[in-house]
């Protein structure tokens, strides 16, 4: 079995808003993605088969594109998603970084009330990954641990700021 990233997050929040944050775009484009990059472009059909689409840009003015396609959303709960880095069209593309990071993760995100906090987690690997690519993904895990938690250090922020 391959090797999943998995990461774990208690948010003071309640699960529904937490949810809520993820869901609409309006929210996403306050918190989303690494940190010191900024939005520009974002499209969100929050659907099973549905796309969050996004270009974010570099301090440097060097923009990213990515994507999300939503495989399965169970309300407050869970939102299953593939993504990948994607080019102005939403098509998917290889990671300008390396050739062996993977065409696309699957990510499974849970959502868990425990006493009025949301414990987030996210787990994630490669959708049909060669054996080079699996091994790259592994091999960035401290790398994209850092990331996220860059990425939901910003969601706990915006999650203070709208909740009061």
């Amino acid at each position: 079995m391959a090797k999943q990233l998995v990461i774990t997050r208690e948010l003071h929040a309640p699960r529904e808003l937490v949810f809520k944050v993820w869901s609409e775009v309006e929210h996403l484009k306050k918190w989303w993605g690494p940190v010191g990059l900024t939005f520009g472009y974002a499209k969100l059909d929050f659907r099973p088969g549905g796309l969050f689409h996004y270009q974010m840009s570099m301090p440097d003015g060097t923009e990213m594109w990515g994507r999300f396609v939503f495989e399965e959303i169970v309300p407050n709960e869970k939102i299953v998603f593939h993504n990948a880095f994607s080019d102005k069209e939403g098509n998917a593309v290889r990671a300008a970084f390396n050739e062996n990071f993977p065409l696309e993760i699957r990510n499974v995100l849970t959502f868990e009330e425990h006493d009025g906090k949301t414990i987030l987690t996210i787990s994630g690997g490669p959708l049909h990954a060669t054996e080079a690519e699996q091994q790259f993904f592994e091999s960035m895990f401290d790398s994209m641990n850092e990331g996220f938690g860059g990425t939901f250090d910003q969601l706990e922020a915006y999650l203070k700021s709208v909740s009061g």
